[in-house]
């Protein structure tokens, strides 16, 4: 299911992690190892920001911090976006981040 993400420009590497950070499934570009790393490093990354999350919600006292819907952190010409239990790694100079991110969130909830 997670696979079709490949189809988008830009795409390099889609990955499913469990809620404990262990790697379900991986497509793309990348050795099976590394693709466990990224789902480690996504899975830790999303903790980090839902953290943050709750401490801006607690300090501003605003609405809608969280759950945080997704993070994306950029390089040069590569982003790594989550949403849920998935991440993928993108070539931003072909991909459309909003585009991936919408079809990362249609999948999360299946």
């Amino acid at each position: 299911m997670i696979k079709r993400l490949l189809a988008l420009d830009g795409v390099q590497v889609i990955c499913q992690f469990r809620d404990d950070g262990a790697f379900v499934e991986g497509y793309g570009m990348m050795p099976e190892q590394q693709m466990a790393g990224l789902a480690m490093f996504a899975h830790d990354y999303k903790r980090i920001v839902q953290g943050n999350a709750d401490q801006l919600s607690m300090f501003t006292q605003m609405s809608g911090w969280t759950p945080p819907g997704g993070w994306v952190v950029h390089g040069q010409t590569l982003s790594v976006c989550s949403i849920a239990n998935l991440v993928c790694l993108v070539n931003i100079n072909e991909a459309s981040l909003t585009e991936v991110m919408r079809e990362m969130k249609e999948l999360s909830s299946w």
